[in-house]
């Protein structure tokens, strides 16, 4: 009796909480069955599809108004339950008071007990069990009281309890420390958590600190295993002749490889001719990991587990050790180099008219740069087009076809956001000299819209073989968040102009052309951005919203992307008639949870690098404090307004007792602020003057001022210090205060379609 069919059982014959014996009576399970049912069951309750309660009996979670899911902390003592089995979001999270968490820590998955239901969306609820504990280690300061006492104070602000460090497990720490903590004994009703120092990092302000910090924090491995450096090692650094038996010969065509400056693994790599019909002839040909990486092996263990790459300012952490993702794997130019070839016949619409995929070996000819392709191509810099004359006419057919292939997926409505994004600049000693916008230039465009229609034709050659696959999926958002996001554009004269409950890609695409330019353009973008979905990987086809493809999947980074990888490996799998009954049943069983671990390693990456990028900005402001600058308003709440500076792409929060000029009310339906008095309003896109106030390190926050505020407050037309309206705005009790995400780059070349 599989699980899924026990589930099925225990919905239809049980009504109420019944122990296992009762079940096995219940459900007639014969006698040499009942160890792996008893394993079942277990499995069961551990994945939240059924709720362990009094009496070590079991029942529905639905049946007994539980909910299983994982608590979200506020840092100022409440949390939510998110449930875990509630994608589409229909009843939202459960809200638990600080009297109600019971012994639970954010990040705990727990069961949580619905005792009120205050409105549709609104449920209160407390912690009636801990499933699963979120965090064994924690990364925190070291504090240390008049009585020498020390405590862990976590970095991560919605761990909201101090760690208590016993005088025998410090190693040492000083006051100010950054360690990483293993909790020892979990909180109780009578006191906190306590630990033991693990790691000393060091003081914070020492350069790389903050890297590690935030690599523990997340959980990230750093270094590989020395079983995978091992097989890596193995494998050798050239491709041995056997090798290349049975593969397309592609080493006489023409192939470079394009990347940024710093770049060190080359997994990509382009080759492009006109045919006779005046066709395209685009050739698409990446590193074959898979040749060398197997089911099963230490390398294809640690790479799993890892899900992804993590590229922070100053390293990446590779999800290969370096022995493959720059040597072996790495299409360096003048060498061999195994790899899977996507050749695509691409008509003068963009669409592809023919394809083959191979098993092939290149050469590339040259490891050229965005710059240098850029410099060629719209600069028309005499010295690189002397330098590189041989290959000239390859990038003018490249900009040829990336128009072509641009104007078909502008036609079809794909969205294309094309704002600047911020680029951390590093000093010799690791320190951030400089934050500025990142440069986005014709060359990275060519790149990507070949990368682009590579993964779609091959999740268009499974979909049409009925081959198991892990796509790349992006589905349509929720219509009531549309609904939310068309009433704030509206109150700025915009609309997306859609058929009711029938939202296309194409109307956010035309927004963002009419936005395009204009003050409202960033804040717009990013509240669309949060009205849309995550991209996720899934064993189901349902198309990519965003980009308004039919079928898409990510084949073009399999040094560091592990459903790349798989890919790969099905793709092969599939050409060379591998895909046997027993591999079937395999695959349906197997994919949908690669689907879900990636793509939950692939959040983790991006919560991580965001992280660190926003701390960096926060620590290169420091010495900043009360210098004055240009922003726009890109969040308004009813707390304040928070402010993206011009200047060096860093945000800061203008908070509203420092605007003591008239009690201002917060309006959510239009994310403003206005004056009760003055009618003054603070809108999202509004340009404003800042003055930096206080920078907090510690907390990662950086206080605002207006400017003009400020002046009339110092002139002493008005009294200085907190204003507040007697009536406050219902959304200040919300859980949500309305801002836009932050998204940075640090030279990358991660693509997250």
């Amino acid at each position: 009796m599989t699980k899924d069919e026990i589930l099925r059982r225990f919905e239809s014959s049980v009504s109420e909480p019944v122990s296992a014996r009762e079940l096995l009576q219940l459900l007639k399970v014969p006698r040499d069955a009942r160890v792996t049912f008893r394993r079942h069951l277990r499995s069961l309750a551990a994945d939240g599809l059924l709720v362990q309660v009094r009496g070590h009996r079991y029942a529905l979670p639905g049946k007994m108004d539980v909910v299983v899911g994982v608590l979200q902390m506020h840092p100022d003592g409440y949390g939510f339950v998110v449930p875990e089995h509630d994608r589409d979001r229909k009843e939202g999270d459960v809200h638990v008071s600080a009297d109600h968490l019971k012994e639970a820590m954010h990040g705990d998955r727990v069961a949580a007990r619905i005792e009120r239901r205050s409105s549709p969306q609104r449920r209160d609820g407390r912690i009636v069990r801990i499933i699963e504990r979120g965090h064994e280690h924690v990364v925190g300061r070291v504090e240390v009281d008049h009585a020498g006492r020390v405590q862990v104070i976590p970095h991560e602000k919605r761990l909201v309890q101090r760690i208590a460090v016993l005088s025998g497990d410090t190693r040492n720490a000083a006051a100010g420390d950054m360690v990483d903590v293993e909790i020892t004994h979990w909180p109780t009703a009578t006191r906190g958590p306590i630990g033991r120092v693990v790691e000393v990092f060091g003081s914070i302000d020492t350069p790389g600190v903050d890297t590690r910090v935030i690599i523990r924090k997340h959980g990230i491995p750093d270094a590989h295993s020395a079983a995978a450096v091992a097989e890596a090692a193995h494998l050798g650094v050239v491709v041995r002749e056997r090798e290349l038996d049975g593969r397309s010969d592609f080493r006489g065509w023409p192939t470079v490889t394009i990347d940024g400056e710093d770049a060190r693994d080359f997994d990509d790599a382009i080759t492009l001719e006109r045919l006779p019909n005046g066709h395209f002839w685009l050739g698409v040909h990446i590193a074959d990991v898979a040749h060398y990486v197997h089911e099963g092996s230490a390398l294809d263990a640690e790479a799993f587990e890892r899900g992804t790459s993590v590229y922070f300012p100053e390293r990446a952490v590779h999800m290969f050790p370096a022995e493959l993702a720059t040597g072996l794997c790495s299409l360096r130019p003048d060498v061999d180099r195994l790899v899977q070839s996507c050749l695509m016949e691409v008509n003068d619409r963009g669409d592809v008219v023919r394809y083959e995929v191979h098993d092939g070996v290149i050469r590339s000819g040259a490891r050229m740069t965005y710059t240098a392709v850029n410099a060629v191509l719209t600069e028309r810099d005499p010295e690189t087009l002397a330098a590189y004359a041989g290959l000239v006419p390859l990038f003018e057919r490249m900009r040829e076809l990336f128009e072509v292939l641009n104007k078909r997926r502008h036609r079809r409505g794909s969205i294309d956001f094309d704002l600047p994004e911020s680029e951390i600049i590093l000093d010799d000693e690791g320190r951030v000299a400089a934050v500025t916008a990142s440069e986005r230039n014709v060359a990275h465009r060519i790149i990507e819209e070949f990368m682009l229609l590579a993964n779609e034709t091959v999740a268009a050659h499974f979909d049409a073989g009925h081959v198991p696959a892990l796509y790349r999926i992006h589905e349509a958002p929720d219509p009531a968040k549309v609904a939310e996001f068309e009433e704030f554009v509206a109150s700025l004269g915009y609309s997306l102009a859609a058929a009711p409950g029938g939202v296309r890609p194409g109307d956010f695409q035309r927004l963002v052309e009419r936005i395009s330019g204009t003050p409202v353009e960033r804040p717009i973008a990013f509240l669309m951005l949060r009205t849309m979905q995550q991209a996720r990987y899934a064993s189901e086809n349902v198309g990519h919203f965003g980009l308004a493809a039919p079928t898409y999947t990510h084949f073009t980074s399999p040094i560091r992307r592990y459903p790349d990888l798989v890919v790969h490996r099905l793709l092969r799998e599939s050409r060379h008639g591998a895909m046997t009954a027993a591999r079937l049943e395999e695959l349906t069983d197997t994919l949908p949870e690669i689907g879900r671990h990636t793509s939950a390693r692939e959040r983790r990456a991006m919560e991580a690098e965001r992280e660190l990028v926003q701390w960096k900005k926060v620590r290169f402001m420091a010495d900043k404090v009360g210098e004055e600058y240009d922003g726009y308003v890109t969040g308004v709440s009813a707390f304040g307004l928070f402010v993206e500076l011009v200047e060096h792409f860093v945000e800061g929060l203008v908070h509203v007792s420092t605007m003591a000029d008239d009690y201002y009310r917060y309006l959510d339906t239009a994310h403003v602020l206005r004056g009760e008095h003055s009618h003054k309003v603070f809108r999202l896109g509004d340009r404003v003057r800042v003055q930096v106030l206080r920078v907090d390190t510690g907390r990662r926050l950086i206080d605002l001022g207006l400017v003009e505020l400020l002046e009339a407050v110092r002139a002493g037309q008005v009294s200085p210090g907190a204003r507040r309206s007697r009536a406050r705005p219902k959304s200040e009790r919300s859980r949500h205060a309305p801002r836009q995400p932050k998204r940075g780059k640090v030279r990358r070349r991660a693509s997250r379609r």
